[in-house]
C-alpha cells in the first residue's frame, strides 16, 4: 500500500516526491516566495492607506461643519498646524490625492504579481504535480 502521490513516468512507477529538481526549477520556488511575500506586503500597505484615506474623508466631512473664523489644527507630520478652512480643505485634498495615488501604484503592481504567481504555479504544477504546495 503506497502512502505517497504516484506517477507514471516512462512505464514505470516513480513516487512524487523523488522529481529532480533542477537549479531552474529552485530558482522559480525562490522567487513565487519572494513574490508571494512581496503580495502580502502590498495587501497590508493598502489596507493601511485604505483606512488612512478613510481618515482623510472623514476629517474633510468635519471640516465642512467648521467654524470659519475659527482656525484649523492640521497635524503635518508629528505637529499640528494653524490652518484656515480653505487652506486645510487644500491640504486634506492633496493629502487624499497623495494616498489615492499610492492606492493606485501598488493595486497595478500588486496585479503584475498575482499574474507572475499564476505563471508560475503553472510551470511548478506541471514539473511537481502534487509534490508541491503553492497555496495559502
Amino acid at each position: 500500500k503506497k502512502t505517497m502521490a504516484q506517477r507514471q513516468v516512462g512505464g514505470q512507477q516513480q513516487d512524487a516526491n523523488d522529481v529532480d529538481v533542477k537549479w531552474e526549477d529552485q530558482q522559480n520556488i525562490n522567487r513565487f516566495g519572494r513574490i508571494n511575500l512581496r503580495f502580502h506586503e502590498i495587501e497590508s500597505i493598502v489596507k493601511m492607506h485604505k483606512e488612512e484615506l478613510q481618515n482623510l474623508d472623514d476629517a474633510s466631512n468635519e471640516l465642512i461643519l467648521a467654524d470659519e473664523s475659527e482656525p484649523i489644527m492640521y497635524r503635518v507630520a508629528e505637529v499640528f498646524i494653524h490652518a484656515s478652512t480653505t487652506e486645510a480643505e487644500e491640504l486634506l485634498t492633496a493629502a487624499q490625492g497623495r494616498v489615492q495615488g499610492e492606492i493606485d501604484e501598488l493595486e497595478v503592481e500588486k496585479a503584475a504579481i498575482k499574474k507572475e504567481m499564476a505563471e508560475l504555479k503553472v510551470k511548478l504544477y506541471a514539473k511537481f504535480g502534487s509534490a508541491i504546495n503553492l497555496d495559502e
